[in-house]
Formats: structure tokens, sequence, C-alpha cells
């Protein structure tokens, strides 16, 4: 028995680790010079992914585009790869597909994240629905991969409740990329996952909202493992 608990734990291990990125991108990313080309990876969003730690301080180098960037890059080391930042503190869903094709589209995105979950509390379900949709279907449109990533802690979550509105908006986020065929970076599974492991969320956080280091780190491996980086 303890045999098979181990096989299967392995299992998991390595479709954790399994890529859900389109093949030929990730075999972009592969090809050496001459015959490779830029790859430009986007994160979308609100303050969290434009570098923000403990307002007004902007830290890009210890924030999760970067370091997912590395983290990928360390995988694939001919690789030629931008990450580009389109993201704005304090922008919620809906503004955020409101120039959606002027500011994401226009970048010439290989593949677009997206991450509007903390601020989206703001913002009536119905209209979050329908703002993470409509970025998912004009990526599509272009012929361009998204994925959505759920969001990343803050102090003033009740964790688990069924009417917190993070959860829900997790949620929804998770539903909407079920319906639309979009991979999910379920970060807030992976902070919820610490936490239950023991990690202080205090030491995720540089302040009430926005993760530290530590924080943008859990959520970069998360977005790694797309690219079957473990």
């Amino acid at each position: 028995m303890k045999r098979l608990i181990l096989f299967f734990l392995a299992c998991g291990s390595l479709l954790a680790a399994e890529p859900a990125l389109p093949d030929p991108l990730l075999a972009e990313l592969n090809k050496p010079w001459p015959k490779n080309r830029v790859v430009n990876l986007v994160f979308h969003g609100h303050s969290v992914p434009a570098g923000y730690h403990k307002t007004p301080e902007v830290k890009p180098f210890e924030s999760y585009p970067l370091l997912a960037l590395g983290r990928i890059k360390a995988k694939h080391p001919h690789a030629v790869m931008n990450a580009i930042v389109t993201a704005i503190g304090g922008e919620n869903s809906v503004s955020g597909a409101a120039r959606f094709e002027k500011d994401v589209l226009s970048m010439r995105p290989d593949v677009i994240f997206i991450d509007y979950a903390l601020n989206d509390r703001r913002v009536p379900v119905a209209e979050v629905e329908k703002s993470w949709r409509a970025m998912a279907r004009a990526a599509k449109a272009q012929g361009v991969p998204v994925v959505f990533i759920t969001p990343t802690g803050a102090q003033d979550v009740k964790i688990g409740a069924a009417d917190e509105p993070l959860e829900i908006r997790a949620e929804i986020i998770r539903k909407v990329a079920q319906e639309e065929g979009v991979p999910v970076a379920d970060v807030w599974a992976a902070w919820k996952a610490a936490l239950a492991g023991g990690v202080k969320q205090d030491s995720l956080l540089s302040q009430i909202n926005h993760p530290n280091r530590e924080g943008h780190d859990l959520a970069a491996k998360e977005i790694a493992r797309l690219f079957g980086v473990e």
C-alpha cells in the first residue's frame, strides 16, 4: 500500500510539471541561434504584476513577471525572451479589458498573463466574468494564448469562507478559464496550500495586499509550471 501511495504521489508530481501551453510556443524556446526569435510574455493586470511591493516602491526584479522569466530561461538557455508588463496599479479587469487591444495585443505577445482578482473584489461579479471572458476571446481571436492567474493573498481575506469576495473571484476566474479553454496559474490555491503547510501569511506580504519577494516567487513557480518547469 505504501508503494502504491508513493507511486500516485510521483505521478501527481509529473503531471504538475506537464506544460499547459501550445507546443509551437514551447518549441520556439528550444531553437538556438540563428533559428530562434524573440518570444514576448506580456503580463496584464493591477499593482501586483506591475511590481508594487510596499507602495509606492516598485521592485520589478523581485516581482513575478521577471522571476517567472528567470525560471523559464533557466530551462531554455537558447531562448530570447521579454517579460513585458502592461499592468497598472489600482486597475480592475473592466478598465483592463477596455485597453486590452491598444495596450496588450499591440505588444505582439506570444502569451498573455492576466491578474486582476484582488482589485476585482470591488467590481460586481457579472462585470468581472464579462471582462475576463472578453480578454480571453480577444486574445484567442488574434491567435494568442492567454493564461489566467488567480490572486496572491491579502491580510483582510477570510480564507476559505464561501462569502469571501476573493474566493468568489478566484472561482469566477477558474470557471471562465474552463469554459474558454484557458490554462490557469492557480496562485491562490498554491498560496492557501503554503499557509496550510505552516507558512505565515505575513512572511509572504510586503503590505496588506502586496506580496514580497517570497510571495512573488510563489506566483512565479505556478507560472513556470505551465512551461514544464518544476
